[in-house]
């Protein structure tokens, strides 16, 4: 019966084997923008309004510089996906993280016995 060591290494082996299997990525936040325009009598002028959209931004935070993007919506499902993993990649590192903290305190905790 393999040990809690064992057992946590082997957690991070299939963490790292995940890693290597992950796609494009980005960080972010995509939400829907409704806009009004310029043109007098427009619908979007109307009580109530009828806005022109939605159009697509994507917003994000890299390095303490916050950046913004409009997403094409024949682009939406890719980067929908490329967010989807971005988050997989988060959760993956907390994983680790966690395995690793729990291996570091067997092993003082061995030191200690020894």
């Amino acid at each position: 019966m393999p040990t809690k060591l064992q057992a946590l290494e082997g957690r991070i082996r299939r963490i790292k084997a995940e890693l290597n299997r992950l796609g494009e990525l980005r960080p972010g936040v995509l939400s829907p923008q409704y806009n009004v325009c310029g043109t007098p009598g427009c619908r979007c002028k109307m009580t109530p309004p009828k806005k022109h959209g939605p159009y697509y931004q994507l917003s994000w935070s890299r390095k303490g510089k916050s950046a913004t993007r409009f997403v094409r919506r024949t682009e939406l499902q890719a980067v929908r996906g490329q967010i989807k993993t971005y988050q997989r990649l988060q959760q993956l590192i907390d994983d680790w993280i966690a395995a690793s903290l729990e291996i570091c305190d067997i092993k003082r905790q061995q030191a200690r016995e020894n």
